[in-house]
């Protein structure tokens, strides 16, 4: 096993029970945090433990120009890993309800920033495992050492960075919100309607068909025009509050557009600082 991006639930299924394989439950609902913990606790793939997005994938208390869910410190994320019973030598698999996006992707990138590569999304998520018949148990995982290790920050940038490219022609910056949250229309999280100047819109929900993926070179050919000629590596994903954005970024790496970057404070970090200047209505072409 040496998935990366993504894994089908027949692919995953066949290598169930193997020694290595660490599977993660990230289930998560806006507005209800305790939702996905409690849907885990009834019921979950073979093993997984879960991975809670507020308290675990995210670091409580920090201040709000750190945005909504703000990055665990290292102690924090390597204590999970133990608890999970993650190894640097496993294969890890983690899923949510469905598309990834809340919040297997976000688990996806951290895992991958502390310098594991052996990890892969659940293309598909839950709703596709059960759709297609396949187990369920409530056993946990068997707990470890904490794992050892660091972020890596070249993953990510911060807002001094987005500021010092307000000027950049657009293409530099994709934003994963819906099209009426990024254009203002509505704005049902933070105090701020609209988007960071400049920014194009790629809904997370643009990489998905039924529920599943695109092909890699159908997302290729999307991602690319959105990025108006530039590298991946010249390329910032941004949402919210650093979450959805981990979506594109998986998106583009099973794409093999390789080192785009996380804004993790996203837009409700962005408008902590009312200072900071905003736009309204579609992207700039």
């Amino acid at each position: 096993m040496k998935w990366t991006t993504l894994v089908s639930a027949e692919d995953l299924a066949a290598k169930l029970g193997e020694p290595g394989l660490v599977l993660v439950d990230c289930r998560h609902a806006l507005g209800d945090p305790d939702a996905g913990e409690a849907a885990w606790a009834q019921s979950h793939l073979p093993g997984a433990g879960h991975a809670h997005l507020e308290r675990d994938l995210s670091r409580p208390g920090a201040p709000a120009s750190e945005g909504r869910h703000p990055l665990p410190t290292a102690a924090r994320f390597a204590a999970l890993l133990g608890r999970l019973g993650i190894r640097a030598s496993d294969q890890v698999v983690a899923y949510d309800e469905q598309s990834g996006a809340m919040a297997a992707a976000r688990f996806w990138w951290l895992l991958r920033q502390f310098g594991h590569e052996r990890v892969a999304v659940l293309d598909g998520g839950l709703a596709r495992w059960r759709a297609l018949g396949l187990p369920l148990d409530t056993r946990g995982p068997v707990p470890g050492p904490d794992y050892p290790g660091d972020f890596d920050a070249s993953g990510q940038v911060d807002t001094q960075d987005v500021l010092a490219r307000l000027d950049d022609a657009p293409g530099w910056l994709l934003d994963a919100r819906a099209p009426e949250r990024f254009r203002g229309d509505v704005e049902p999280l933070d105090p701020v309607a609209g988007h960071i100047p400049g920014a194009g819109n790629r809904p997370f929900t643009a990489n998905l068909a039924e529920g599943r993926f695109l092909a890699p070179d159908v997302l290729r050919r999307q991602f690319v025009a959105l990025m108006h000629g530039r590298q991946p590596a010249q390329v910032v994903l941004s949402c919210g509050s650093g979450v959805t954005a981990c979506h594109n970024l998986l998106a583009m790496e099973h794409a093999g557009l390789h080192g785009a970057r996380i804004y993790p404070a996203s837009w409700s970090g962005w408008v902590a600082d009312r200072s900071r200047p905003v736009a309204t209505g579609d992207a700039p072409g």
